[in-house]
């Protein structure tokens, strides 16, 4: 056979080669190529067998014409730019992609429970899929089926808004397109944020008579602070000591470690002054370091030994229950205003305060009784 001489066509730029038919032994079939110029390069190209692919000289110079016009790619071409559109598929980053650029943005936070989350609500149903293909339903079930397995109103709220925060952290970065919210909205559940902690009198006296007994002194002295501040676990693991100004009397929340990411300063107390004084200093820069001089990132171990050695409730939330706990001593004492209370907090708005609302009641209303004592007295 003479499978490597060329056989010209009627048609310009056509020729074909005789080569085995595919599937047999003996027979033949003619092998068609195209021939033609692009950017001053002449360019060979196979287009099809006369069985195999149905080819023919007249087709094989409509292909050529098409080539020639830039209306056809080559099969080398086809192959090129599909091999380029998976790889741009590829790198396109899916939720999984961005949760990870996401975490290494901001190394020093604590991501366990964010982490959490991902890998038992997330992960299974996002991971691989990219954020402008997320649909509402997808979220919506997903809530659902947390809901079904027990999980509470707070973990479900936790875990969309992690997934939010992915998402919009990847628009922001420019890592995805902006979603429309027409095909993917959040709608998180409702969560009874009500609880508040109250200690009593004699609760309180247990309590700081286990703070006196724990072994670590200076972690002590953390939850002194909170009792004494009302400051929330962030800003106490945050704390450092240029934040504290003893001589104004002032602590400053730094906007880049507060909840609001706003700077504030609450006053310093007699009490948290005299709770910071006896804090053993370090070549830290932080009140409650950590291990290796670093900010601390967890405090709970320690909060629970105390909590339980003075036999409060187990709901007792060990560090946060101490914020609600301070807020609660202030607003029945009757000498602080929920407009002032809500400035110590540093609550974003009134309603967040409006808790505390029943003991400032009552704290009216033990002073309006004090009129009663006189005039009953008197009648």
């Amino acid at each position: 056979m003479g499978v490597n001489k060329r056989i010209k066509t009627k048609y310009p730029g056509v020729f074909y080669r005789i080569a085995r038919r595919i599937g047999t032994t003996n027979a033949e079939e003619q092998v068609y190529y195209i021939v033609f110029k692009r950017h001053g390069k002449v360019i060979e190209e196979k287009v099809g067998r006369q069985h195999a692919d149905a080819m023919t000289a007249a087709k094989a110079s409509q292909i050529r014409i098409a080539r020639i016009e830039g209306k056809q790619l080559s099969r080398k071409e086809i192959a090129i730019n599909q091999q380029e559109a998976a790889k741009a598929l590829a790198e396109r980053n899916t939720i999984e992609r961005l949760w990870y650029t996401y975490r290494e943005a901001s190394p020093d936070r604590n991501w366990k429970s964010d982490i959490s989350n991902y890998e038992l609500y997330l992960k299974a149903y996002f991971a691989k899929k990219l954020p402008e293909n997320i649909r509402t339903l997808e979220v919506d079930a997903v809530a659902q089926q947390m809901k079904k397995a027990g999980k509470s109103p707070q973990t479900i709220k936790h875990t969309l808004g992690l997934l939010r925060r992915i998402i919009r952290f990847g628009i922001k970065k420019g890592l995805c397109p902006a979603i429309d919210p027409s095909t993917l909205y959040f709608e998180m559940p409702v969560v009874d944020n009500t609880k508040t902690e109250c200690l009593t009198q004699e609760q309180l006296k247990r309590y700081l008579e286990a703070l006196d007994k724990e072994p670590d002194q200076n972690a002590a002295s953390l939850l002194r602070l909170a009792l004494a501040t009302g400051m929330r676990k962030g800003a106490l693991l945050a704390l450092q000591w240029a934040d504290i100004d003893f001589e104004k009397g002032f602590v400053t929340l730094r906007g880049d470690v507060a909840k609001k990411g706003k700077t504030e300063r609450i006053p310093l107390s007699e009490s948290a002054r005299t709770v910071l004084l006896h804090v053993q200093r370090t070549d830290s820069p932080f009140v409650f370091p950590g291990k290796d001089g670093g900010q601390r990132t967890t405090f709970t171990r320690i909060a629970r030994r105390v909590r339980d050695a003075a036999g409060l409730p187990k709901d007792f939330r060990p560090l946060h229950g101490l914020r609600h706990a301070y807020a609660s001593f202030l607003a029945s004492s009757g000498k602080v205003d929920l407009y002032t209370l809500q400035k110590l907090l540093t609550h974003s708005s009134p309603q967040m305060t409006q808790r505390y609302a029943h003991l400032a009641d009552e704290a009216l209303q033990r002073a309006a009784s004090v009129v009663d004592d006189i005039l009953i007295n008197k009648s």
